[in-house]
């Protein structure tokens, strides 16, 4: 790993990227940027965090990801849907919307009212799993969490998910009528982003702390008792990070990405966060590059990852 090389290629190269992270079997090496004082946008990397909050809820029980997307919705909403659309929409799981795998969405909701224009899109052969990258999917989702949970979608991330995680630093924004919105807008430090790729590379548990405020570098004491919080199942970590919906990018899971022998967060402009288990390596960074170059993953992939 030759980390001073990657980042004398974004020095020398002009490209604007915030700050990056490196760990090596679930230790920080390497940091580059700002990475703890700012935040900056996630763009669709929002998408794994609702992946996270849908995931805490399934494990209670409180959704069910093979059910229909319509069961979780307001039935106000439902109920001035056409005949048509509902009928479509009734062969649609929560599932289904969760791995990208639902033809004719638009890329994004409109309007004042965003459900109602969810719900008035035409679907294109709802029998059929195609792979169509839309924000509605996530919005549908994020409502559909918010039922399901009976809050507030934001709250419930907060408390259940970025206040074990030890994240204090974040903004989010919300649809014109007030929900979460589960498919962008989110902003999080690189560190931050870090502890959220953290909690997917270690199977859904987080590292207790010494007195000292120090990562424990175990899972178990002596006694053999744990030294983790669980935030996830690890059922659901590895259906969140398995293929599920095949792509041209190599497959897609639960609002998470395939990447080689694992998987990634990626959000619009180079928002990144690649996790690799089997290696024991984890990149996180965060950028303002907007092009669809791939220079600055081919360094990373030559200096820290050596392919």
């Amino acid at each position: 790993m030759d980390f001073d090389a990657f980042t004398k290629d974004i020095v020398d190269n002009g490209w604007n990227v915030h700050g990056v992270e490196v760990y090596k079997d679930g230790s920080l090496v390497h940091s580059f940027g700002d990475t703890t004082e700012g935040v900056y946008d996630l763009y669709s990397i929002t998408k794994s965090v609702l992946s996270a909050a849908v995931g805490i809820a399934y494990d209670e029980g409180l959704i069910d990801l093979s059910r229909c997307i319509l069961d979780y919705l307001p039935k106000e909403n439902v109920k001035k849907m056409t005949d048509e659309n509902r009928a479509d929409f009734e062969k649609i799981s929560v599932e289904r919307l969760m791995t990208m795998s639902v033809e004719g969405l638009p890329f994004r909701p409109e309007g004042e009212n965003w459900l109602d224009f969810s719900l008035a899109c035409k679907i294109d052969n709802p029998d059929e799993r195609n792979f169509n990258y839309s924000n509605v999917s996530a919005f549908l989702v994020g409502v559909a969490l918010t039922e399901a949970i009976g809050q507030d979608l934001g709250a419930f991330i907060e408390k259940r998910l970025f206040a074990p995680l030890g994240i204090d630093k974040f903004e989010y924004t919300r649809s014109p009528e007030g929900y979460f919105y589960g498919a962008s807008g989110m902003k999080l430090t690189v560190s931050e982003l870090s502890k959220l790729g953290l909690l997917f590379y270690n199977g859904g548990v987080v590292r207790s702390k010494d007195v000292a405020g120090n990562e424990i570098g175990r899972y178990h004491d002596a006694a053999g008792n744990e030294l983790v919080t669980r935030i996830l199942s690890e059922e659901y970590v590895k259906m969140a990070t398995s293929v599920r919906q095949m792509n041209r990018e190599g497959g897609y899971g639960l609002f998470i990405w395939k990447y080689r022998s694992g998987f990634s967060f990626n959000g619009k402009w180079k928002q990144k966060c690649y996790i690799l288990p089997d290696e024991g390596i984890m990149v996180s960074y965060l950028c303002d590059i907007q092009d669809d170059s791939h220079v600055l993953l081919e360094s990373m992939e030559k200096h820290v990852l050596g392919i």
